[in-house]
């Protein structure tokens, strides 16, 4: 298989590499074929040049939707399989082989693959069990996505109508389109993703407590609840 690994990447200097490395880290475990397609968003520091050193092809989308951030990856991509990855997470060693061997099978649509944060407090652990309530009825994972890129096409990539929470939304479409075809929406348990945990340095380890409590609708109303101000603080415009 060919893997296309898509990352989108807004002045991610100083998580570019650990992230790239990661995926250096899985290519030797698992020898096959590989692109990293980094996609810039309004960089002004050292990310291209960075990824330029590991081989990466460059794509550029400065729009705030990270819909179409991903979507301008996907369409840039040769690979058989897509795989989308954050800039500030890094992959398992084992990574491409766990996703080879399930879609392999046949019996996955793709998938995606336990998160792990870089560090544990009492505010970031009561953040992670909420949000894993809130998405456990829908038996689905996120952080990162693994499928065959005709399935992604097939279901139109990610929703660019959606300011935020476009990857809850993509992994139920994805869900549902693997169920008309009777194959499952995987979870690799035998590998992980480590994120960083950047958000909650700058705005508190309770802030996604805090904020749930304060406006239930952001989770708990979908996708298209959530506004536009909302998807550019916490993303768009939030400073590393």
């Amino acid at each position: 298989m060919k893997f296309s690994i898509v990352i989108p990447a807004r002045d991610e200097e100083s998580h570019i590499d650990r992230c790239l490395d990661a995926i250096d880290k899985a290519h030797e475990f698992h020898p096959s074929d590989v692109e990293t397609i980094v996609v810039l968003n309004r960089c002004t520091d050292n990310t291209e040049q960075l990824a330029l050193a590991h081989g990466a092809h460059i794509e550029r989308n400065d729009a705030k939707n990270l819909a179409s951030i991903r979507n301008t990856g996907a369409r840039a991509a040769s690979g058989e399989v897509l795989i989308t990855v954050d800039a500030d997470s890094t992959v398992s060693p084992n990574m491409l082989a766990e996703i080879e061997k399930a879609l392999s099978s046949g019996q996955y649509i793709g998938g995606g693959v336990p998160i792990l944060p870089e560090r544990t407090s009492p505010g970031i652990m009561c953040s992670g069990l909420l949000l894993f309530i809130c998405l456990l009825p829908y038996r689905i994972s996120a952080g990162l996505f693994w499928c065959f890129r005709k399935d992604f096409e097939a279901i139109g990539g990610f929703d660019e109508s959606l300011a935020a929470a476009e990857d809850v939304d993509f992994a139920l479409r994805l869900k549902a389109h693997g169920k008309r075809q009777g194959k499952r929406y995987g979870t690799l348990h035998k590998t992980r993703l480590v994120t960083s945990c950047r958000k909650f340095d700058k705005f508190g380890d309770w802030f996604v407590f805090r904020m749930i409590l304060s406006k239930p609708s952001l989770l708990f109303g979908g996708p298209r609840r959530i506004p536009q101000s909302f998807a550019d603080r916490f993303f768009y415009d939030f400073e590393h």
